[in-house]
């Protein structure tokens, strides 16, 4: 089982938000039950659209690291090479 993942969500307007997380469905769920506040609760972004594991926690980070310096064109390209309708990858996570 993967130690940590990096995950890019995005909203209806594509705004984005990568981040990092050790428990994926439990994050997915606080980000669409807004239980957080912050950027993705104020512009409503809840659709995981990327998603990539890895083996220890300190990879995970610095590859969110690498993709947040990214600029957003950048981000969308890495985001349709993997998922190019842009379809909510929640459910392959959630089990719904």
């Amino acid at each position: 089982m993967p130690a940590g993942y990096v995950y890019i969500l995005g909203g209806k307007t594509l705004a984005l938000y990568v981040g990092v997380t050790s428990n994926l469905p439990r994050r997915l769920h606080e980000h669409r039950s807004k239980s957080i506040d912050g950027h993705t609760a104020r512009y409503n972004i809840t659709r995981l659209l990327y998603a990539e594991a890895h083996d220890t926690m300190e990879s995970a980070i610095g590859r969110e690291k690498q993709i947040k310096r990214w600029r957003r064109d950048k981000k969308l390209a890495l985001v349709r090479s993997a998922n190019p309708n842009l379809r909510d990858l929640a459910d392959d996570f959630l089990g719904a």
